[in-house]
């Protein structure tokens, strides 16, 4: 039977355990009990309404009343046993099941086909994953914990049998079917995966019915349209397809279900297997000693043997040994058939007691000796738990499968070398899995409806990721490539490098003829958003490649095979309850940054929060500016004014520190020789970088150029056009002085210093060392910071001048000058001094979306490690971040800022003194903690309009969001 198509996602309530019989799996640990509740109940009902219970009736919450009330006739009137649901919601479900358990004089027992479990989700129609992808993963546990999972959402909605799992061993690619409804091919991992499912759902207390006795693994036609044969030997089935049920019957299995399936090496008569008494009675009773409940597939299905009358397929299929009649064409004639045999002494009281009372015995079983009600409060909730998103998840990475890996091109290294194209092949979109690749590399998405023109457009790239992306409504759909889509790949694969991703099931694979040319290939199973996501995370290498085939695919691949691969440390993307932290109290910062755009202390905000290298908060907040329509999205870029510090010059200097050029202890004299004699001669790069040395914090460098009477840039200074001698770009249309550059180091270096020693922040720290890093590399700094950091890291959007490479509409404006430039500050940095340095600051001029900033702070994190790449030692990274003035009061590190000595600081006062971070004028914030790994990035635009009063810091939004952060971990 085909599996509902809504979803539950479900609920934790105290669970009864069931201690399982060695011989009747249907027996509870007080069989006294049940014994004397079982003979009450038969003993009280009619013969009419013994046999009724034998019957379990299709009802879909979703139907009209007209059908409903014939559900209704059915248990007032005929006592019917069970309900089976399928299409419909979970709320409509409960209602319905409340009214139709009040009218049934005993309690129902109630179905349901949830074989992936139940799913209210919006992105995804089912909960869990399909079971081929469930097969491919190595951990039976997380399976067990899969089917425990699947058992709360049942138990939640008043299900006590799920008719799952489907044991069967496909080891037919053209099964229309089962398919991926198979945990695989290999009856050895099948069973195991079989097992440790029904041992996880029954432990919630929800019955297991394995299915299709004896199994509908290896045939090529619809049952639902036809009786499908299975022709293989006794011998053969015996080793293969009974080999899973021998192991559940062994290990407590509540029911089974049996195939409607024709197989003339276990019965010669044309009968569908569930009408067969060889194969329920003698085979499943006797040979395998199965004493649980047994169902038949449903009776309405085409291809039975011919009956000359309505109900014969009922008596029939109860004269086999079958237990309970599934969805029979009609209840009413298929009961009086069986009571009629039974005056007629064809039927012994026996036999009939045996099947009800098993019937009753099930019911006792799950509680309904004690029936109550679905209680509806909180059911919505209840059916959308994050623990299920999480396991999803999980499941999911430990799937994913990589097949093939020619020069270990998985995963993507060396991104400073990679011009990367995304290609969507399929009827589905890969809209999720483009965007997650966006995150790691600067990747374009190239299409055309003709190969040639598709040719034409790849040239420019190197890489190209090939995804095969079709429906994931139903594991039914196709999952084919088209023989213009087989063409597509061979060619693009002849002159790129390229990684093919599958987002079906593997059997895709089969019908390509040539794959030496491709380079990678990763089996997805799925086109869910989850399975699009985490797919993106393992081509980059946040996550690791651990599945294996549960199937083999044509002559290329066989199953069990899977290459193993690590992830490189990178950041991932998931949910906070798997970094132990709570999604709800996480949930807070959101009123607090929204507060903060609607009182209008910002525009805009970009907020991300990590933690163990996983990206577990990511939101944006508010628009560009108050007045225009412009959403912030997260590949906007802000100012991040002077995170620069520590994003830009620090990681370099660091590099300087490390190659022994220079040291914490190096004095300006020895770096510059201008210094010399100078009153800064002897400052030392450590006392100085911890703002330790006597600096004037700015210097208004602008105001000098302005004209003295209309306080407007000077003629003498700027021009509105470029040349040579006016070639430094301020602004738009707006150019200084070529030589004033000059003047900027003079000023510095001929400035007083202050009267007396204390801690004063100062950027004139990062004016003298990017004029050192720029001469002894000859290069400037923006090219210098690319080449060494950015490129390789995947920071694609962090860069300085962005008008220069990246439209205006993703740039976030920063203030309209009315005082210097009397424009918008758009797309040029905010920083005065950095803007007459041609954009380039060491101390501001970075735009960088929050998302960039976290992979620059969680190498810092990870002590100088990153994507596969070492950056920096990690004595460099301790040596830094280290307060060496603290008996001083001053907490500052070498570029870091550190948490504050009292009472008063940068942090939330509730974060380690191992942390550290930056924050900048524009309203930005960095801060990472190597106590409890986490990375929090907070960026915005406070100073649009004007910068006037910083609320932000006032209204301590920033910080006030990282005491969140810190009462969101779970201990």
């Amino acid at each position: 039977m085909r599996p509902v198509f809504f979803v539950i996602v479900s609920f934790f309530s105290i669970l009864p355990i069931f201690s399982q019989s060695a011989s009747n799996p249907l027996i509870t640990s007080d069989s006294e009990a049940q014994k004397k509740w079982v003979d009450s109940v038969y003993n009280s009902m009619t013969l009419s309404e013994k046999v009724g219970q034998l019957y379990m009736v299709q009802v879909m919450s979703n139907q009209d009343n007209a059908t409903k009330n014939k559900v209704v006739e059915l248990i007032k009137d005929h006592h019917i046993g069970g309900l089976i649901y399928s299409n419909g919601g979970p709320m409509r479900q409960a209602r319905l099941n409340n009214e139709l358990q009040s009218l049934s004089k005993t309690p129902l027992l109630i179905g349901m086909d949830a074989e992936w479990g139940l799913s209210m989700r919006l992105d995804s129609t089912y909960a869990f994953p399909w079971n081929m992808t469930l097969g491919a993963i190595k951990d039976n546990k997380l399976v067990e914990q899969t089917g425990r999972q699947i058992g709360e959402h049942c138990k939640r909605l008043g299900v006590h049998f799920n008719f799952a799992p489907v044991v069967d061993i496909n080891t037919n690619p053209l099964n229309p079917i089962i398919g991926n409804r198979s945990f695989g091919e290999d009856r050895d991992n099948v069973t195991e995966k079989a097992l440790a499912f029904m041992k996880g759902m029954q432990s919630a207390g929800v019955l297991a019915n394995a299915k299709h006795f004896p199994g509908h693994g290896d045939t090529d036609q619809d049952s639902h349209e036809t009786l499908p044969s299975v022709s293989f030997s006794e011998k053969r089935i015996d080793s293969i397809e009974l080999y899973p049920y021998r192991k559940l019957i062994k290990e407590g299995l509540s029911s089974a279900m049996v195939a409607h399936l024709n197989v003339p090496s276990l019965d010669s008569t044309g009968y569908p297997s569930s009408l067969s008494k060889h194969i329920v009675t003698d085979i499943l009773k006797e040979k395998l000693g199965f004493q649980g409940l047994i169902f038949t597939d449903a009776l309405t299905m085409k291809g039975a043997a011919n009956f000359s009358e309505t109900g014969d397929i009922d008596l029939a299929a109860f004269m086999a040994g079958n237990d309970v009649m599934l969805m029979s064409a009609d209840v009413g004639i298929g009961i009086s058939k069986i009571v009629e045999a039974y005056n007629k002494g064809n039927i012994t009281e026996a036999r009939l007691s045996h099947s009800v009372k098993k019937i009753l015995q099930a019911k006792y079983k799950v509680g309904l000796n004690n029936y109550e009600p679905i209680g509806l409060f909180n059911l919505s909730k209840d059916l959308n738990r994050i623990k299920d998103d999480a396991l999803y998840e999980e499941l999911i990475e430990n799937a994913l499968t990589v097949l093939k890996n020619m020069r270990a091109i998985l995963p993507l290294r060396q991104l400073e070398t990679k011009t990367i194209a995304y290609v969507n092949l399929g009827d589905d979109s890969g809209a999720t899995f483009f965007n997650e690749l966006k995150k790691y590399a600067k990747v374009h998405e190239v299409s055309d409806e003709k190969l040639e023109n598709l040719s034409d457009k790849l040239q420019p790239y190197n890489t190209v990721i090939i995804g095969l992306h079709r429906s994931n409504e139903s594991p039914w759909k196709s999952y084919k490539f088209s023989e213009n889509e087989i063409t597509w790949l061979e060619e693009i694969a002849k002159t790129h490098t390229v990684i093919l991703d599958i987002f079906v099931k593997p059997y895709a694979l089969m019908d390509l003829k040539n794959i030496d040319d491709i380079e990678g290939i990763i089996v997805s199973y799925q086109n869910s958003k989850i399975a699009q996501e985490k797919s993106a995370q393992l081509i980059f290498g946040a996550i690791a490649a651990k599945g294996t085939l549960p199937v083999s695919a044509g002559d290329h691949f066989v199953v069990g095979e899977g290459i193993p691969s690590f992830s490189i440390k990178r950041l991932g993307y998931s949910i906070p309850e798997r970094v132990g932290m709570d999604s709800e109290k996480l949930n807070k910062i959101d009123s607090i940054a929204q507060r903060a755009v609607d009182l209008k202390m910002t525009p805009g905000i970009q907020l991300l929060v990590a933690r163990e290298g996983k990206v577990i908060y990511n939101k944006n907040f508010g628009k560009h500016t108050y007045k225009g329509d412009e959403q912030v999205e997260f590949d906007d870029i802000y100012d991040v004014a002077s995170l620069t510090k520590i994003l830009a010059t620090l990681p370099l200097l660091m590099e300087l520190v490390e190659e022994g050029i220079v040291s914490l202890d190096t004095k300006l004299s020895e770096i510059l020789p201008e210094y010399k004699g100078s009153n800064k001669a002897n400052i030392t790069l450590k006392s100085m970088l911890s703002h330790y040395a006597r600096l004037r914090p700015w210097e208004p460098f602008y105001y000098h150029t302005l004209d003295t009477v209309t306080k407007h840039p000077s003629s003498k200074y700027y021009r509105t056009k470029q040349s040579a001698k006016f070639n430094v770009e301020v602004a738009k249309n707006l150019y200084l002085r070529t030589d004033y550059q000059d003047s900027i180091p003079k000023i510095i270096k001929d400035s007083e210093l202050l009267e007396r020693l204390r801690y004063r922040y100062s950027d004139f720290p990062y004016y003298i060392l990017k004029k050192f890093i720029e001469k002894h590399y000859d290069k400037p700094l923006d090219e210098l910071v690319q080449d060494h950091f950015y490129q390789s890291l995947g920071a694609n959007y962090t860069t300085y001048n962005p008008y220069h490479k990246i439209s205006s509409k993703k740039i976030v404006p920063t203030e309209i000058d009315d005082y210097y430039r009397y424009q918008e500050i758009h797309g040029y940095v905010h920083d005065m001094g950095a803007a007459m340095q041609n954009g380039v600051g060491g101390h501001a001029g970075i735009f960088s979306n929050a998302n960039d900033v976290a992979k620059i702070m969680q190498m810092y994190l990870q002590k100088g490690f990153y994507g596969g790449q070492r950056y920096l030692k990690p004595e460099t990274i301790d040596k830094f971040n280290t307060c060496y003035y603290c008996d001083d009061n001053n907490r500052r590190g070498i570029g870091f800022d550190k948490p504050q000595l009292g009472e008063e600081g940068p942090t939330c006062g509730c974060i380690s003194m191992t942390s550290f971070g930056h924050s900048g004028f524009t309203g930005t914030y960095a801060w990472a903690d190597p106590d409890k790994e986490i990375v929090y990035v907070f960026l915005a635009n406070r100073t649009y309009p004007t910068a006037g009063k910083n609320l932000l810091l006032r209204e301590n939004v920033r910080t006030e969001i990282q005491r969140l952060i810190y009462e969101a971990i779970e201990e």
